[in-house]
């Protein structure tokens, strides 16, 4: 079963909750396709009590018209990286995230932003009611060497890898230990014609991380982007093609393939779309006032090839949702551009545009997709499902873009308070997050099982790209029973070539850290080279603490280095420590540190 992340919201984003509540002369979609009917839909509790005509109002409900209005079931999205703001200069925030899709109807997704160790504190602000959110989907994430989804620069704790079956059951047992509530893998590494290929995951492989995805009953997504990838995907038994086939017409063998895995189809048609102009008004609404949004395309006009990848990947739509394929709703939302919540939207109104009908449509995003993540208790308008459910003016199956006119939205029976949602996402003030206070000492380098003296674990960042530098870090004995790190770096033949040590402060960095009472930072180092001392905070760019690299020698000194106080600075918003080396293209460094201490 997958692990549901509704939480209580923040008592500002509620309305007053009745015990009952009758949506009363909806136009109501159910979600299976049937055609819209005139009815009244009765919620008690978290759950939908009667859908029929006439419904009797108990003493005390609450009554609701919607004469006029169109009643959908919560919408999903299957694909976002909530972390990442999608919008040039604005920093990602989770919780504003969040609270876009419930602003606009999306009240399940999927987020394929996170590692590990972040899980447990993106869960426990999920449950606490800390920030507004809807059903969250937490992903694993695995690739394979040099694929995509490891280019980034976040280090290889971010999308483990593998190459061999052997190595994939290795891989899956340590993620499948953090409880992720889906499984995310890069299988294709084909970069649309515009940069050279990455790698791409053979059957064998793919095959044995879907068998250990199955046991422990989750489902598997996958970034598959070309024919003869689906195919290997299909074949392993994915469960979702999490984005479109553009390189080639969908054929007979595929669709063969499909059906005999019952594997899904999702396009993002939304982060693919190559036509630029101005951004809606449902997008702007979601966005601070002080953000003005870019065209989601700089070309006036694209590339050939771009256009005629569009066409493939509208096309392909078409004759997989044709064929009997089912096709779900994900947008890729983070990737700039691809903005939170009205990309959802924009999805089905681009599904529209591939050939399916407004109705078909808003069956993709909503019972498609739950049948697609394997939930039976959501995603129709039924007696029994969830109260998950979004009312809009207009009549959307039959003019798509009505999904945009979203009027009402309840999470589990709970009526969201729109009018103070929207202030919250037009402030441009970070969602707030309760800081947390840490102990003087970050690491003293004696943990054996790579984790800091804060119990975070340490993990690498190196300069981007597939070619980017390479890093390792290990204990070694400094004296007795006395352990340092090293850190053995072979940087990239590229300009600017660098790796870092993060030593998070709180658990996968997710909560901000209280450093207020701290001057500085003191560490003993010695090595070849120099390096950069920063820290991370919440919402801001790296703090550099010394103004120049600091050099390292061959003996041990101890450095005690204040921080570096300017007008992006808040030691209460700390979120790690950071320790970057640069060299020269193809040179190799090393560095050996301990003691890392506030002071």
């Amino acid at each position: 079963m997958l692990r549901i992340g509704a939480a209580l919201l923040l008592a500002g984003a509620l309305l007053a909750q009745p015990s009952v509540t009758i949506i009363r002369g909806a136009r109501v979609v159910d979600g299976t396709g049937a055609p819209a009917r005139i009815a009244d839909v009765a919620i008690r509790g978290g759950a939908i009590d009667a859908v029929g005509v006439n419904l009797p109002a108990p003493p005390g409900a609450r009554v609701i018209d919607a004469a006029g209005q169109t009643l959908l079931p919560g919408l999903f999205d299957l694909h976002t990286h909530l972390w990442a703001s999608g919008v040039p200069r604005m920093p990602g925030d989770w919780g504003r995230s969040l609270a876009s899709y419930l602003a606009s109807g999306v009240t399940t997704v999927n987020d394929f932003s996170a590692y590990g160790e972040m899980f447990a504190p993106m869960r426990k602000l999920l449950e606490s009611g800390a920030v507004m959110a809807p059903h969250v989907n937490i992903a694993a994430r695995l690739s394979t060497p040099g694929g995509h989804g490891t280019e980034a620069g976040w280090g290889d704790f971010m999308t483990l890898t593998a190459s061999t079956a052997e190595e994939a059951h290795g891989r899956m047992k340590t993620v499948l230990a953090y409880k992720p509530d889906v499984i995310k893998i890069f299988t294709d590494g084909w970069r649309y014609g515009t940069a050279p290929n990455l790698s791409s995951m053979n059957l064998e492989t793919l095959s044995a991380m879907v068998a250990d995805a199955h046991a422990a009953n989750l489902k598997v997504f996958t970034h598959t982007v070309t024919l003869g990838g689906a195919k290997i995907a299909a074949a392993a038994g994915v469960d979702v093609l999490a984005h479109g086939i553009g390189d080639a017409p969908a054929d007979d063998e595929l669709i063969h393939l499909l059906k005999g895995k019952r594997t899904s189809y999702i396009s993002t048609l939304a982060v693919y779309e190559p036509r630029g102009g101005a951004v809606a008004d449902k997008a702007r609404a979601l966005l601070p006032l002080t953000i003005e949004p870019a065209p989601r395309s700089s070309a006036a006009e694209p590339a050939p090839e771009r256009r005629q990848r569009w066409q493939t990947l509208l096309a392909n739509v078409n004759r997989l949702y044709a064929s009997g394929i089912p096709v779900a709703c994900g947008t890729d939302a983070g990737i700039t551009g691809t903005y939170h919540g009205w990309a959802t939207l924009h999805e089905l109104e681009l599904l529209v545009e591939a050939g399916l009908t407004p109705l078909q449509a808003i069956t993709a995003g909503t019972s498609a997709s739950a049948r697609a993540l394997g939930l039976k208790d959501r995603g129709t308008i039924e007696a029994g499902k969830a109260a998950d459910l979004v009312l809009v003016d207009g009549r959307p199956d039959e003019t798509v873009s009505d999904v945009e006119k979203t009027r009402r939205v309840f999470l589990a029976g709970r009526e969201i308070d729109l009018a103070s949602l929207a202030k919250r996402l037009q402030s441009p003030d970070l969602t707030p997050l309760s800081p947390v206070s840490v102990g003087e000492l970050v690491d003293d380098m004696e943990s054996a099982e790579g984790r800091t003296s804060l119990g975070t674990l340490r993990v690498n960042g190196t300069d981007d790209g597939p070619d980017h530098s390479q890093m390792l870090f290990l204990p070694v004995v400094r004296s007795g029973s006395d352990h340092a790190l090293m850190i053995t770096a072979h940087m990239a033949a590229k300009q600017h070539p660098f790796v870092r040590l993060e030593l998070p402060l709180t658990p996968g960095a997710v909560m901000p850290a209280d450093i207020s009472r701290y001057s500085g930072i003191s560490l003993d180092v010695r090595g070849q080279g120099a390096f950069r001392l920063m820290v991370y905070a919440y919402g801001v760019p790296p703090s550099e603490l010394a103004g120049a690299p600091v050099p390292a020698t061959g003996e041990w000194q101890t450095l005690k280095i204040p921080f570096a106080e300017g007008p992006a600075w808040n030691p209460k918003a700390a979120r790690a420590v950071a320790l970057e080396l640069a060299g020269d293209a193809g040179a190799s460094v090393w560095l050996e540190v301990d003691n890392v201490r506030f002071y």
